[in-house]
């Protein structure tokens, strides 16, 4: 039988449940995966009735999903998300707001709200989600759990619903850095022949850590002395990424993604009208309206960006910030207020998204009672590196065991 939905984590109605179709390095671990990933003769509803009612039922499964199937998974059911994955709170008012566990009194994050929610109260052992502006590890640092963004391109996205598709991938979410790395091993390519045994040296961005609210940079930085003792080579470089980094980093994400998601679902929502939860008709009324030209200069900051960063951490470098500015935003906020935070946020989120880098984030401290992550962030290819970074910086600091 399937777990019994405490925190409202899965859609509504019958479960899509499937079997292990073989043994592997997942034997006896249940997951759940986002409602943007196909499961044959279910629908994919993305979270939003028009989709799901213009849209014919999956006739296959997204490959993803069988990979972790064949290497002994279970599937325990589909998550529920942000209507077609277009916000970082983890609001939906057609399904209902999953529960936050860590923080019952706010939000989940988004747009892999259920996934984060279901692994947060212990429902699965790992979910799948999907990230493009952050949508793992948000909800991984708002609900306390550890999350990936693996590099761009490194895990199939066929069978998922896209949105942005040059910022797009598939995450996931798990209570111990043990099963988020074994989950990699199921899903991730070899690393590149040209990764070092170990990461090293951390570099700590100092904008992102200035962007973060007092309370949280303080909390987690015995997790950053704490990635200075594992790494073993001293104190963290201090790096900056040049005046005003994190508006350009979020103006260009946020204006290439926009773009690409008018480009994705323009035409649907056109054609069909379809009804939107609060802020994304607005979100995707601010798509269609974006600046061309504004777009492509976030094209071009978004190339100078990857090669300049990936240049920095090719030999093993390893970025050290926290994940969100703060914990997740008090349920009722207004949307003026989710903006702010969406805006201080995603500058942040963008460097992975803008760079195709690699990121885990790891529920290292807490504010006010509610979880705050930090993430690790290294080069494109490094993904296997990285998680195994993660697990001994865990056991280093004693979480997730």
């Amino acid at each position: 039988m399937p777990p019994e939905d405490t925190v409202q984590a899965f859609i509504p109605g019958p479960r899509a449940v499937l079997g292990p179709a073989g043994l592997g390095v997942l034997n006896g671990l249940d997951f759940a995966a986002k409602d943007l990933f196909d499961i044959a003769g279910w629908p994919t509803s993305g979270g939003n009735p028009d989709w799901e009612r213009t849209h014919p039922g999956a006739v296959a499964t997204a490959p993803v999903v069988m990979a972790l199937l064949e290497a002994g998974a279970r599937l325990a059911g589909k998550t529920r998300t942000v209507e077609l994955a277009y916000g970082l709170t983890g609001e939906n008012v057609w399904h209902g707001t999953p529960l936050n566990p860590a923080a019952p009194g706010r939000f989940p994050g988004g747009s892999s709200c259920g996934s984060a929610s279901a692994v947060a109260g212990g429902l699965v052992d790992f979910a799948l989600g999907t990230d493009t502006a952050g949508s793992v590890r948000i909800p991984a640092s708002y609900c306390g759990v550890f999350g990936i963004r693996p590099s761009w391109g490194a895990v199939s996205l066929a069978g998922t619903m896209a949105l942005a598709p040059s910022f797009d991938t598939c995450g996931w979410f798990a209570r111990s850095a043990s099963v988020l790395r074994r989950v990699g091993e199921a899903l991730l390519p070899e690393d590149a022949p040209s990764t070092p045994r170990r990461l090293g040296p951390a570099i700590k961005v100092q904008s992102a850590w200035m962007n973060a609210e007092p309370a949280t940079a303080a909390a987690l930085t015995p997790a950053l002395e704490a990635v200075e003792r594992v790494l073993g080579l001293g104190e963290a470089i201090r790096a900056e990424t040049g005046p005003n980094g994190l508006r350009r980093a979020f103006e260009a994400a946020r204006t290439v993604q926009a773009q690409e998601a008018w480009v994705t679902h323009g035409a649907w929502i056109e054609e069909t009208q379809p009804r939107f939860g609060p802020g994304v008709a607005e979100r995707f009324a601010a798509a269609k309206a974006t600046d061309p030209e504004k777009a492509a200069a976030g094209r071009l900051h978004r190339r100078r960006f990857a090669a300049s960063m990936r240049a920095l951490l090719q030999g093993g470098a390893v970025l050290a910030f926290p994940t969100s500015p703060g914990p997740a935003p008090l349920l009722g906020v207004t949307l003026a207020q989710q903006d702010a935070v969406r805006e201080r946020t995603m500058g942040v989120t963008a460097y992975a998204g803008l760079a195709g880098l690699c990121e885990v984030t790891l529920p290292a401290a807490q504010v006010e009672g509610a979880p705050v992550g930090l993430s690790l962030a290294a080069a494109p290819g490094h993904d296997r590196a990285l998680l195994e970074l993660a697990e001994r910086l865990a056991a280093e600091l004693g979480i997730g065991e």
